[in-house]
């Protein structure tokens, strides 16, 4: 019998502290994973104890999922090259900004032959324009990616409340094995082979998030937030059109959990929407509102806006995607929260 596959968890904030819930669980009972899943912690001191520490002795993450225990068989360490060596599925769940840098550090530890996937919700810009966060871990470490993405609150999934979620993989035994490693009764998961297409929805729609929440802050009511909603929709799958290496975007695949249904979820929780309704009632900077309200979690929406904003620009294709720019322009560029609303009147019905 093969002997059975090593897992490692990349980051332990509060959606990768949700999925080690499931990972840790399923490795002890299934004979295909080793038991022992490591997660790879960054190192911070809480009421003066190393948070590894805390999570090797009470299991749990008091800082990003405090409530919740995780299974004792995932095991923090905080050198990341000792957490992914000899790794046979890396299972990367860690703010965007930070993938470059942990994939330099982690060549030389890991086997090409490792197969990862990556929960990480956002994009990168390259020289060429888009970059995917897939595109980079697979041309940095020289191994097969594929991507998790659904409409995933992750307290809510570590509640054990039912949801669905989307992997997309080029490899369809890759998918089908992190299925395997990642599927509960209440973590429902369908494999589809537009793997570039599920990316990009689950980097796009915090964008859209934060103009919904532009739109909560400005009490516009729930008919204006179905119109971000689906006006946001229409740019994400034109922006997926126009940016598919190989022209093969199936619009099927908005229809799947990391499609139509995050977008969703993400429009009304999330914390894209709740720092956007906050930006546009106190007018604090985004920056600001990070801090003070996420606990030293990411915030994904403004920052894609940015890379998103500066593809489009290098193409000439600002005017195209109303929305999207909007949203930069009222983060970043100092243009009133109610551009939104004239954003809104202006759209074009079709892209």
């Amino acid at each position: 019998m093969a002997s059975p596959l090593k897992v490692c968890i990349v980051g332990s904030g509060n959606w990768g502290s949700a999925i080690a819930r499931i990972i840790g669980s399923n490795a002890k009972s299934l004979q295909h994973f080793a038991t022992t899943v490591k997660m790879w912690v960054y190192e911070e001191n809480i009421n003066g104890r190393k948070l590894t520490d805390i999570i090797n002795t009470d299991h749990e993450n008091v800082k990003y999922l405090p409530g919740y225990k995780l299974p004792e068989n995932v095991v923090a360490v905080p050198k990341l090259c000792d957490a992914a060596e000899g790794a046979d599925l890396l299972v990367f769940v860690v703010p965007h900004q930070f993938i470059r840098k942990l994939c330099d550090e982690m060549v030389g530890c890991v086997s090409s032959k490792a197969r990862g996937i990556t929960l990480i919700k956002g994009i990168d810009e390259g020289p060429e324009g888009l970059k995917l966060i897939s595109d980079i871990i697979r041309e940095k470490m020289g191994i097969d990616v594929s991507v998790l993405m659904g409409a995933n609150i992750a307290n809510e999934v570590a509640a054990e409340k039912f949801c669905e979620t989307t992997i997309g993989s080029k490899i369809l035994e890759n998918g089908l094995l992190f299925k395997e490693l990642l599927q509960t009764p209440n973590f429902r998961i369908t494999v589809v082979d537009d793997a570039d297409t599920v990316e990009l929805c689950g980097a796009l729609k915090n964008i859209v998030a934060v103009g919904a929440g532009f739109c909560d802050g400005l009490q516009c009511g729930d008919n204006t937030k179905a119109a971000v909603i689906r006006l946001g929709l229409m740019e994400m799958i034109a922006f997926a059109k126009l940016f598919s290496k190989d022209g093969s975007v199936s619009t099927a695949t908005f229809l799947e959990s990391c499609g139509v249904a995050d977008l969703i979820t993400t429009c009304y929780g999330g914390r894209n929407r709740r720092v956007a309704e906050a930006f546009a009632k106190t007018g604090k900077s985004i920056e600001e509102l990070e801090k003070e309200m996420l606990n030293g979690q990411k915030l994904q929406g403004p920052a894609t806006s940015v890379e998103v904003y500066h593809i489009l620009k290098q193409k000439g294709l600002v005017d195209k995607f109303p929305l999207f720019t909007a949203v930069y322009q009222i983060c970043f560029e100092g243009k009133p929260v109610q551009e939104m609303i004239s954003c809104l009147q202006s759209h074009p019905e079709h892209l």
